[in-house]
């Protein structure tokens, strides 16, 4: 039970260092960051920001170097799902504004020192 622990908060303290590293790039690209890890009930999504005027809603996957696969297939659609629910919750939240939206995927493949592959898919997977 101490090591699924110890992991889970690997895991956690990984996410967080691939969403601070994404809002930095996204910030450095002229995005305005409008929320980070936005929960409710439905879901989460791990940035909500503007790019002029449309609002993106982003994943970010980060893995270390070594582990197989690419990061961005880690994003099931119950995932995906989990998402777009949470971000028509964002939504009504602020109004229903009739603005446009993306859900964009931020993928982040980090070396032990530093960021080794930093991938951003605008529109990367759809509103259905």
């Amino acid at each position: 039970m101490i090591h699924f622990a110890r992991s889970r908060a690997g895991h956690l303290k990984l996410g967080a260092r691939g969403e601070k590293l994404a809002c930095s790039f996204l910030g450095n690209k002229g995005y305005d960051i409008l929320f980070r890890n936005y929960k409710v009930d439905s879901g989460e999504v791990d940035i909500v920001a503007r790019d002029g005027s449309v609002i993106c809603f982003i994943e970010v996957k980060t893995r270390h170097s070594g582990f197989k696969g690419r990061p961005a297939e880690g994003l099931s659609e119950k995932q995906r799902r989990r998402i777009r629910h949470a971000a028509m919750d964002y939504l009504r939240e602020i109004g229903n504004p009739k603005v446009v939206y993306r859900f964009d995927l931020i993928e982040i493949v980090l070396s032990r020192w530093d960021v080794r592959e930093l991938r951003h898919w605008k529109d990367r997977f759809g509103r259905n």
